[in-house]
């Protein structure tokens, strides 16, 4: 059997909508989807995840997911000559990818899914922190932007957008050593899937 992983993905794209979520000046959407699993055993639940969890590349499946896309709607006006940023506003659309199971299971595998579980839901839930993070490192970094010189304020966009995108790689470098260890060999992941399977 292999081995299914948490995983967590950056995109930017369009919004979607849900309830959205004041967070330090920017606005968190969040949508959570699950998909159904069945098995008696813990290992029968294991390959349900491994077949109908969401794609994780191109011949795998995560056992949950977590993925976001962020916008930003910057407004900027020139006055005299010297460019500032008036306002940012930041969209967070986040969204989680759970297995629930959907049939009735023993009392002592319900236990150990439960386990499993919380922990599978605090791995995504830390993903989700560093995005929300992201946002509030993004909106500091280009809070008060101003250049001088700068009619058009084409400076001032492209010097914000260079603040974003190198804010955005700081975060997503983060994302991937916090899931490598997490996915090391007797790391947390291994420990869980162990404890469901084999009790």
């Amino acid at each position: 059997m292999r081995l299914a992983v948490l995983a967590c993905l950056l995109a930017m794209g369009a919004l979607f909508g849900s309830a959205p979520v004041a967070s330090a000046g920017t606005r968190v959407v969040v949508k959570t989807r699950t998909y159904d699993i069945t098995g008696t055993t813990g290992l029968a639940l294991m390959g349900a995840m491994d077949r109908k969890g969401p794609k994780h590349g191109f011949m795998t499946h995560a056992i949950a997911q977590t993925g976001y896309t962020v916008d930003w709607d910057l407004d900027a006006g020139q006055d005299n000559g010297v460019c500032r940023l008036r306002s940012a506003n930041g969209t967070l659309n986040l969204f989680y990818t759970f297995p629930r199971v959907a049939s009735t299971t023993p009392p002592a595998l319900q236990k150990r899914w439960a386990r499993f579980f919380a922990g599978v839901r605090a791995h995504e839930e830390t993903h989700g922190r560093l995005a929300r993070e992201m946002m509030r490192a993004t909106e500091r970094s280009i809070t008060g932007l101003s250049i001088a010189d700068d009619r058009s304020c084409y400076k001032t966009r492209r010097e914000a957008q260079r603040r974003i995108h190198a804010t955005y790689a700081a975060y997503e470098a983060k994302q991937i050593a916090f899931d490598a260890s997490e996915h090391r060999d007797g790391g947390h992941v291994e420990h869980l899937v162990t404890a469901l399977v084999r009790p």
